[in-house]
C-alpha cells in the first residue's frame, strides 16, 4: 500500500504557493542518529522512481513529531495510491499525550478506502477538520476532531500487523516504524515510509509510503525510553 500527496483541482493553486512559502527545507532538520538499518532495496527502488537522489540508508531525518507552519497556514493534503484494507486505518494523534494507554486516535482514512481517495486536513479554532474525497474528487464528507494540537501532532498506522506510531518510544516494542526523508524533487515535501510490522533489520519500510506537504516536522528531544515514560507519570 502506498499513500502519497495528490493535489486536487480545487487545492492545487493554493498548495503550489504555500509549499514554497511555508514548508522548511529538509536541511533544517537534524538527521536521525544513528540511522536505522533495514533492507534498503525495496524502498530505494520506489523512491528512485518518484524522487531520485534520496539515499534511504543515509538521508533519514529526525522528524517523529510534526507541526503546521509557524506563519499560520494550517492545511495539507494526503492521498491514497492503493486501497486500505478493511481492518486498516491511518491518522494523527497528539504527540504530547501521555505514554502508556493508547492516545486518542484521529482517523484520516477509514478501512476500505480505495485508490485515489484523498483528504484535505485543516487546523483551525482548536479543531482538526478532515475532508474526504473519493477517486473522482467527489466530496464524501468531513469529520471535526476537537483538541488536536497543530504544533505537536504525529502519525499512526493501524492494521493487522499492529498499531504503530511515528514516535519510536510509543511503539511496542519501542523502535522505529516510520522513517522520514526530505524530498529532492519538491523541496519542502517529505516522504514518510512505514513498516507495518514490528521493526526488524530485515524490514523494508515500504509497506506504506506517504508524501506530505505544508507541515514542518518538529525536532524530538533526545531521551531514553525510561526517561520518557517517567516524564508523563
Amino acid at each position: 500500500m502506498v499513500i502519497w500527496l495528490k493535489r486536487s483541482l480545487l487545492l492545487s493553486a493554493l498548495l503550489a504557493v504555500v509549499s514554497l512559502a511555508l514548508a522548511g527545507p529538509a536541511s533544517a532538520i537534524n538527521q536521525r542518529s544513528p540511522q536505522v538499518v533495514f533492507n534498503y532495496g525495496p524502498l530505494q527502488g520506489y523512491l528512485n522512481t518518484v524522487d531520485p537522489g534520496i539515499n534511504v540508508a543515509t538521508d533519514q531525518l529526525d522528524a517523529q513529531v510534526w507541526s503546521v507552519s509557524v506563519t499560520g497556514n494550517s492545511d495539507f493534503t494526503l492521498a491514497l495510491r492503493s486501497p486500505i484494507g478493511a481492518g486498516d486505518a491511518f491518522g494523527v494523534y497528539n504527540s504530547s499525550a501521555p505514554i502508556g494507554p493508547v492516545p486518542p486516535l484521529f482517523q484520516v482514512f477509514p478501512g476500505g478506502a480505495v485508490a485515489g481517495w484523498y483528504a484535505a486536513l485543516h487546523f483551525g479554532g482548536g479543531n482538526l477538520v478532515v475532508s474526504l474525497f473519493n477517486q473522482n474528487s467527489i466530496f464524501m464528507g468531513s469529520t471535526v476532531y476537537p483538541g488536536v494540537n497543530p504544533n505537536s501532532f504525529a502519525y499512526y498506522l493501524q492494521g493487522p500487523g499492529g498499531l504503530w506510531f511515528s514516535q519510536d518510544a510509543r511503539n511496542t516494542p519501542p523502535g522505529p516504524q516510520m522513517l522520514t526523508y526530505g524530498s529532492l524533487g519538491s523541496p519542502g515535501d517529505f516522504w514518510l515510509a512505514w513498516d507495518p510490522v514490528a521493526y526488524s533489520p530485515d524490514g523494508s519500510f515500504d509497506g506504506v509510503v506517504i508524501n506530505v506537504q505544508s507541515v514542518h516536522p518538529t525536532p524530538v528531544d533526545r531521551t531514553t525510553w525510561g526517561q520518557l515514560k517517567g516524564k508523563y507519570r
